[in-house]
């Protein structure tokens, strides 16, 4: 469900302590799932996601916080940016968020 190319080509990069993820436009709980299975693996993990991706990710980080891991984990960073594209119809601007959650035990 959660893109885990680990090729930094694709931006997505993991380490002993720390993994990136892209989040695409997909079901929200077996995504939250495969994020649960990366904190246990990983200290931090970071959700990308782009457009139409970002309720997605949003959600995803909410369940894992607030439910799944309640008192377990925190949101450590949310930056939130734009990126040109270059479509066809010509250059437009795409939103994208990056959010970071930790294991605090």
């Amino acid at each position: 469900m959660i893109s885990e190319d680990k090729a930094q080509l694709n931006g997505n990069f993991s380490n002993s302590d720390s993994k990136i993820v892209t989040i695409h436009h997909q079901d929200i709980v077996p995504c939250a799932l495969d994020l649960l299975s990366d904190l246990v693996k990983y200290k931090t993990v970071t959700l990308v996601a782009s457009g139409e991706s970002i309720p997605t990710a949003v959600g995803v980080a909410n369940i894992v916080t607030e439910n799944m891991m309640k008192g377990n984990s925190k949101i450590l960073d949310i930056i939130v940016d734009s990126e040109d594209t270059h479509e066809k119809s010509g250059p437009s601007m795409v939103s994208i968020i990056k959010i970071t959650l930790a294991k605090t035990n």
